[in-house]
């Protein structure tokens, strides 16, 4: 097994617009995500730029990164994208997807995915979930949660549903995190077909692999990464850091 680590980014975000660059601590988001991905020490890693403006601060770091077209309707399709040109000759056949958007992710929550592909060969798509800190957690749209299969040592599971709806009982609900290793031939199907009906109804585009009868598994990871989405998570991640200072 031969990964890669790529990881998408773009400035016209909806909710929180420029924010790769976005300072954190003096260190743009976007390189904090290359750093932590570096640490991980599962492959070389590079980012999917849809903009100029992330290729210059990312290779100002020292970074590799890839100008891709902006008009790209994923992340998905960006890191196809910077891939081909990255590695024509497909030596890398596992890619992993690393959201440009949780700055202080752990490197082991990215060497687990690799980890779970290479234990299952079977797997098609790797990802990561951790158990709900908080009741309201199970009850916010806004948190996918993974309707998991668990294998007997608690600490992988077979993905049978991604949803953003409630789930009753009293057994732990496990919240899903989106970094996802692919097999290179699956995630060059994944992106070849159009959106699923399940993936447009939940807005989970993970739903997409499982309509296309892939295998996916997720991994437990102990430790949800701060996710910048808006203002306030911004103002979270800054407070982080100072306290790494």
């Amino acid at each position: 097994m031969n990964p890669i680590v790529l990881i998408p980014a773009r400035l016209a975000a909806t909710r929180l617009p420029g924010k790769p660059l976005a300072d954190i601590g003096g260190v743009p988001m976007i390189v904090r995500v290359l750093r932590q991905a570096e640490a991980a020490g599962v492959g070389p890693v590079a980012v999917a730029a849809g903009d100029p403006e992330i290729v210059e601060a990312v290779s100002r770091a020292g970074g590799r990164a890839i100008l891709t077209d902006p008009d790209l309707p994923s992340g998905s399709d960006r890191i196809v994208a910077a891939l081909a040109e990255l590695d024509p000759l497909r030596r890398h056949d596992v890619v992993i997807n690393l959201q440009g958007d949780i700055p202080f992710v752990q490197p082991d929550a990215v060497a687990v995915v690799a980890r779970l592909l290479a234990a299952e060969p079977s797997c098609d798509l790797a990802t990561v979930m951790v158990a709900e800190a908080d009741p309201a957690e199970r009850t916010n749209p806004d948190i996918p949660k993974v309707v998991a299969a668990m294998q007997a040592a608690g600490r992988t599971a077979r993905a049978l549903y991604f949803t953003r709806s409630v789930l009753y009982g009293d057994a732990p609900v496990w919240l899903h995190h989106g970094i996802y290793g692919f097999r290179r031939a699956a995630l060059e199907r994944f992106c070849a077909a159009p959106p699923s009906p399940l993936e447009k109804r939940e807005r989970l585009e993970q739903l997409r692999a499982l309509e296309l009868g892939m295998s996916v598994w997720a991994a437990v990871i102990d430790e949800a990464p701060i996710s910048v989405d808006n203002p306030a998570d911004l103002e979270r991640a800054r407070a982080h850091a100072r306290t790494l200072s």
